[in-house]
């Protein structure tokens, strides 16, 4: 089969020259194909359809690149667990070129595991089966959550191996993403050159990202502005589905607001502010609570990137940058109201404004607390609660009283707004309010247990169907499917006690 041609355009390597270094991935063994998301290949218009396993794993491991591609290693910086290293960037991910989908978006498609980079440091650049499986169910989990994220279009086998605390199968992720360019990337070039080169790069973001700034007087506050709005209402989205993101260093906050690099990333259970899976988390930096907080810590870092260029002055442009700042917490608090709105089943705010939806929300979060009931099941059969039947719910509480008094207050809220048109009372009104409920509340979400099975399995005997079957699932995750029912149960007792993960990816 002939080379194929990919329409790539490949803005970041024609426009920033410099602020890459051009780098060709490692030719691998004995590729073979392990995944490959053929829904995602017709959205980015790649003309794929008539490749067979063979030549797309050719392609996805950087054996055979596309005519077009411009195989480039980005450089960025970061603030590690709150430490700065001046120097990251791509040691194992290559760029390879970017296209425009076909609802006009542009994206980047960027292989990640495929060797040593001039920013490797004494990394090998490889990965390993396991977490780049991993990438793909939990990206495709949140893209079907409406979550904004990074998704996988391709996994390739290496046939070669790892070495990490054990010997394990190598693999290369193809990952899509709007940009690849973090708060990190600006770290960099802040770091190591000079205003005007960082001019240059946020010229770019705001070109591609938010043009309707382009051009504007102040379009690096505005910038620094959209950017923020991004991250609150992501990190409330996280915050209502329960997931821990688990290293929210500088270097993996994404400018286009999307979720990025699913390593030592988790969903919660038992409901609790302070949950941390990560390995490396030792004290608890970027627990579950703690990520609203982090996001605007990082949003300073961004800040002080931006600063000579927001204005001349550093006083007021430090003034200018702290009033976004300060904006933050309000307005990720508007983001997380609304969602909490939609998860309680409520169409908007009452007389009494927002303070009376925050302490409903709060006091059900603190009772979920109180009797470690799993979080995404206590939202979902509150749905069967709102349609009368409340014996689902009452099961996951130990204590009752609690309860009692929380659906007291709860069923009080729901009768002081209208629940749909006028027409819809009584049965039809408590019906139209819990499929409003199923529509926010999930049934399934990448339970920690499934996939660690999965990824074992895949990745230790070669056996993919549990991970399909659990991919299969998660893509459907509002729909109430009783095949798909063990996916929607906790771990068993003791697993979460002990569970962590790693920065695999």
């Amino acid at each position: 089969m002939p080379i194929t041609a990919i329409p790539f355009d490949n803005t970041y390597a024609r426009d920033l020259a410099g602020f890459y270094e051009p780098c060709q991935p490692a030719t691998v063994r004995e590729p073979t194909l392990l995944f490959f998301n053929r829904g995602l290949a017709e959205e980015l218009r790649l003309g794929l359809a008539d490749h067979d396993a063979t030549a797309l794993a050719a392609m996805f491991s950087g054996n055979a690149l596309p005519a077009g591609a411009q195989p480039i290693a980005q450089a960025y910086a970061g603030h590690q667990f709150g430490h700065f290293n001046p120097q990251l960037g791509d040691g194992r991910a290559l760029l390879i070129g970017e296209v425009v989908d076909r609802d006009g978006r542009r994206r980047d498609i960027a292989l990640k595991g495929s060797g040593r980079t001039p920013f490797s440091r004494r990394g090998d650049g490889k990965a390993a089966v396991g977490p780049m499986l991993r990438e793909v169910l939990v990206g495709e989990a949140m893209h079907a959550l409406g979550i904004p994220t990074t998704r996988a279009l391709a996994v390739v086998s290496t046939g070669e191996p790892v070495y990490r605390e054990r010997t394990l199968p190598g693999a290369i992720l193809t990952r899509i993403a709007a940009s690849h360019l973090r708060v990190g990337t600006f770290q960099f070039f802040a770091e190591h050159t000079t205003p005007q080169q960082v001019r240059q790069l946020a010229d770019y973001a705001i070109a591609r990202h938010f043009p309707e700034l382009a051009g504007t007087e102040d379009r690096y506050l505005g910038f620094l502005r959209a950017v923020a709005e991004r991250q609150a209402a992501l990190i409330a989205q996280w915050l209502h589905v329960g997931f821990i993101h688990g290293v929210m260093n500088t270097d993996n906050m994404g400018i286009p607001g999307e979720t990025i690099d699913y390593g030592p990333c988790a969903f919660m259970e038992a409901y609790d502010p302070h949950a941390v899976f990560s390995s490396i988390d030792e004290r608890g930096r970027y627990a579950y609570q703690a990520q609203p907080s982090i996001a605007r810590w990082n949003l300073a870092r961004l800040a002080e990137t931006l600063l000579p260029l927001i204005a001349e002055n550093d006083g007021q442009a430090i003034e200018l940058a702290t009033e976004v700042l300060d904006a933050f917490p309000a307005r990720h608090r508007h983001y997380w109201l609304a969602g909490l709105r939609a998860k309680l089943g409520l169409l908007g705010e009452v007389a009494s404004g927002d303070s009376v939806d925050t302490a409903l929300g709060e006091s059900w979060l603190d009772l979920l607390h109180a009797q470690q009931v799993d979080f995404t099941l206590a939202w979902r059969r509150l749905a069967d609660a709102a349609e009368g039947n409340e014996a689902p719910l009452r099961a996951l509480f130990a204590a009752q009283p609690g309860l009692d008094r929380w659906l007291q207050r709860w069923r009080e809220r729901c009768a002081a707004e209208a629940a749909g048109p006028a027409s819809i009372s009584g049965q039809g009104a408590a019906a139209a309010r819990a499929g409003r409920m199923r529509r926010a509340n999930p049934w399934l979400i990448p339970r920690n247990h499934r996939v660690e099975e999965a990824l074992a399995a895949a990745s230790d005997t070669g056996d993919l169907a549990p991970f399909k079957q659990l991919l299969n699932a998660l893509r459907r995750p509002y729909d109430e499917d009783p095949a798909n029912a063990r996916y929607a149960e906790p771990a068993p007792g003791g697993f979460m006690a002990s569970f962590q993960t790693f920065c695999g990816t």
